[in-house]
């Protein structure tokens, strides 16, 4: 039953992807750079919802939703990475040049995007069972990388589409539930980890 609903998350993780990959073949003049804006949006709104487990779990801790997102943040964070993934992917055929893709790598729109993708990889590479138990308690110190990226993320998505409303509109819940955490962290008495 738990395999059932693993893979039934998975295939709701995938259906933007899907759907947008649709919308793509039935387009006459679809051109590889109309992917990017999907994929971007989907992989920091997965990586969002991965992180504001724990402030969420925090706060309400016997809440329906938060229990089921805790029991599948790791799948929040690895569609994160992959739809990250997806997005590089569509970049590269947009750009079909390596010397394209130089020209532009050292603007901040373009490094931002590329350092947290930097970052990414080997959070999801060691997202399973196997490094969480190779890597010990080094294992939450790498994972805690998912904030820098966040915030490489926020800034990539501002610059790339002149506009800090929309990536804010994603990005300040996970702020404010982030705040409302540290404040409760660093008011408790008995001190408390971060991860």
């Amino acid at each position: 039953m738990t395999s059932c609903r693993s893979t039934l998350f998975w295939l709701i993780l995938a259906l933007p992807l899907a759907l947008a990959l649709v919308r793509f073949a039935l387009t006459p003049d679809a051109y590889p750079g109309d992917l990017l804006h999907p994929t971007g949006e989907w992989s920091a709104r997965f990586i969002i919802l991965a992180l504001m487990v724990t402030p969420l779990r925090q706060l309400w801790p016997q809440a329906r939703i938060v229990r089921f997102l805790a029991r599948h943040r790791r799948a929040l964070g690895v569609a994160g990475f992959l739809y990250a993934l997806a997005h590089t992917a569509a970049y590269v055929l947009d750009m079909v040049t390596l010397a394209e893709m130089l020209a532009e790598v050292g603007a901040p729109s373009i490094w931002t995007g590329w350092a947290a993708l930097a970052i990414l990889v080997p959070l999801g590479l060691t997202s399973n069972d196997a490094a969480m138990r190779a890597l010990r308690g080094g294992w939450k110190r790498l994972q805690r990388l998912a904030y820098p990226a966040a915030i490489l993320t926020l800034v990539h998505w501002a610059l790339v589409h002149d506009g800090l409303a929309a990536a804010l509109l994603h990005f300040v819940p996970l702020a404010l539930l982030q705040a409302v955490r540290l404040v409760r962290l660093f008011s408790s008495p008995t001190p408390r980890s971060l991860a």
